[in-house]
């Protein structure tokens, strides 16, 4: 069999250029294409950086979905069902709202792919679809499936060198898609994550889990393993690392550059509200605790909570500044179909707008309680205009010399002038230029 497999064309927020949309290649799908067994060919296709052929003689089509893309794959599914090709979804809105997309395919596969992939080829073969695979129960970390990173065209993206050492988080925090039913939390072994860091052949890794210090224990297994590999490294992590001074020290001494760390709010009772476990009164500790050792700092935040005035804006940018944060990435609270939150406004008459493209935390799609959609709004593309803005950069600007290079990329070069970026990338390949940031940043090729 022929299998096009296919990440639709994400929707941009207003502050993304063409370099968030080729940032790194889909690691599903280069999974699944690691998944097909060998009397099958199976061809990737990232509607970000190419065009669909319609016409191509493909016999089964596998579509990865998020939220904001959903309308965009069920395009895709009919273009393609109407030639009877039989198109299958999967990905993190299929598996926690299976009902929600089920209408627009011939098969879903909700939750990990490892164990029933081969079995949808072969049923898709024999034109014996079943409607919904789930095969979840124990699922374990050690059947993870490495993606063929040997199928990415690297010219086409900044970063290439992504791994992941774990799936889904153990936290459920109300807005998370890690809230909803069919998600689980595994680790991988750690030779696996070794060896894919081998795979890759670089010494600059990003560790996209969800939650890069799910299991702490693990984590310090993990960095003991690539300690000497003289490996620069970016994950996500918890506000929660702060309890682990130990781990700190030991993410410093493995080469940590940065974390992306979910703060979410100032607010405490915002907080709480959506059963995030932070506490807003140790933020500035944590900032220090990682600023002192080397590790520079992307924060997400969140608003549009319950709690948050329209005041929200200028006191978090303050704190921002006042605490020299490197980066920002910033979200309209967005109550996902299947989550916690989601239930909660649905039940309470909240939700405004259906148009799932409009799901990307950019936009209002609930009634917010303590704003107007409009402040809500128009505070989000502030913040973003404030953050990175020449005062607000140099006010910023990391104490330590060493990471001034790095920060000043992602500051000006990413976010102020990402236009630019993205226009230089039609003539430099993104390979080439993300290659020179990794030099210029840490020294590295």
């Amino acid at each position: 069999m022929n299998i096009l497999l296919i990440q639709p064309k994400m929707t941009k927020r207003p502050m993304d250029t063409e370099l968030k949309t080729r940032m790194a290649p889909p690691l599903a799908l280069l999974t699944l294409i690691g998944l097909t067994p060998e009397e099958h060919q199976a061809t990737m296709v990232n509607e970000n950086v190419e065009e669909i052929d319609f016409s191509s003689p493909a016999d089964l089509v596998g579509i990865t979905v998020t939220l904001d893309v959903l309308p965009r794959a069920c395009r895709i599914a009919e273009r393609f069902r109407e030639r009877g090709v039989p198109v299958v979804a999967g990905g993190i809105h299929v598996t926690c709202s299976p009902e929600q997309c089920l209408p627009y395919f011939d098969a879903l596969c909700v939750g990990a792919a490892e164990r029933v992939w081969a079995r949808m080829i072969r049923d898709a073969s024999r034109r014996a679809l079943e409607k919904v695979y789930c095969d979840m129960e124990d699922f374990r970390g050690e059947e993870i499936a490495s993606p063929r990173y040997d199928a990415i065209d690297k010219r086409r993206y900044l970063y290439t060198n992504v791994v992941t050492t774990s799936r889904g988080c153990p936290n459920c925090c109300d807005f998370c898609y890690n809230s909803c039913r069919n998600r689980t939390y595994v680790r991988r072994p750690i030779a696996a994550v070794l060896r894919d860091i081998q795979a890759l052949g670089t010494r600059h890794v990003l560790f996209i889990d969800d939650n890069f210090i799910g299991s702490p224990a693990y984590t310090r297994e993990l960095l003991a393993a690539i300690s000497g590999l003289g490996l620069k490294w970016s994950a996500a992590v918890t506000a929660g690392i702060l309890r682990y001074p130990d781990l700190l020290d030991q993410m410093a001494a493995t080469g940590c550059q940065s974390l992306f760390i979910g703060f979410e709010s100032i607010n405490d009772a915002a907080l709480r509200g959506v059963h995030k476990h932070n506490h807003a009164e140790q933020y500035a500790e944590l900032a220090e605790a990682l600023h002192s050792r080397g590790i520079m700092i992307n924060a997400s935040m969140v608003f549009g909570l319950d709690g948050d005035g329209a005041g929200v804006f200028a006191d978090t940018l303050a704190w921002l500044e006042e605490n020299r944060i490197e980066t920002l990435t910033s979200h309209i609270l967005t109550p996902y179909p299947g989550t916690a939150l989601y239930c909660r406004m649905e039940a309470d008459g909240r939700i405004v707008h259906r148009d799932l493209s409009r799901y990307n935390t950019a936009q209002v799609v609930f009634k917010p309680r303590d704003m107007t959609a409009e402040q809500l709004s128009q505070g989000y593309l502030w913040m973003y205009r404030q953050f990175y803005s020449f005062r607000s950069i140099l006010r910023r600007m990391p104490a330590q010399k060493k990471q001034r290079a790095s920060y000043l990329l992602f500051n000006l070069l990413y976010r102020k002038f990402g236009k630019f970026t993205a226009a230089l990338a039609r003539v430099i390949p993104l390979r080439t230029l993300g290659r020179l940031a990794a030099r210029i940043s840490y020294r590295i090729r």
